[in-house]
């Protein structure tokens, strides 16, 4: 029986008005444009700035991978990049996958603090 009792409310409440309508619109643009300023926008913005980076690289940078590798860059082409990670070895990678260029001289004074491997010892058998 209370099937058509909502019926009947729901007719009547069209042929007052349409405030109700209205109302009902709102909340999913208001939604909406709490997405877009919440999610939307922000992504596109790192997109954007991550992109310019990408288009300003050049030969001696010294950046960081999205992997954590950490090098300076010997060649840059329009898709990939070779980096020198340690002395004479060098990899090639995706522009893409570069996470951040680092402020000249960090890999200098990341490398002079770390020690040297001490020499095996050797077992007389």
């Amino acid at each position: 029986m209370d099937f058509f009792i909502t019926n009947a409310i729901a007719e009547g409440a069209g042929i007052l008005g349409n405030d109700s309508s209205a109302m009902s619109l709102l909340f999913p643009i208001i939604l909406l444009a709490v997405f877009y300023f919440v999610f939307i926008r922000p992504q596109q913005k790192k997109a954007k700035e991550h992109k310019s980076l990408l288009g300003s690289l050049k030969k001696s940078d010294e950046i960081v991978t999205a992997g954590g590798l950490v090098g300076k860059i010997k060649t840059v082409d329009e898709n990939f990049v070779d980096i020198e990670i340690a002395s004479s070895i060098v990899v090639k990678i995706q522009k893409q996958a570069i996470a951040n260029v680092l402020p000249k001289g960090s890999l200098k004074t990341s490398t002079s603090t770390t020690r040297k491997a001490k020499k095996p010892i050797k077992k007389n058998n």
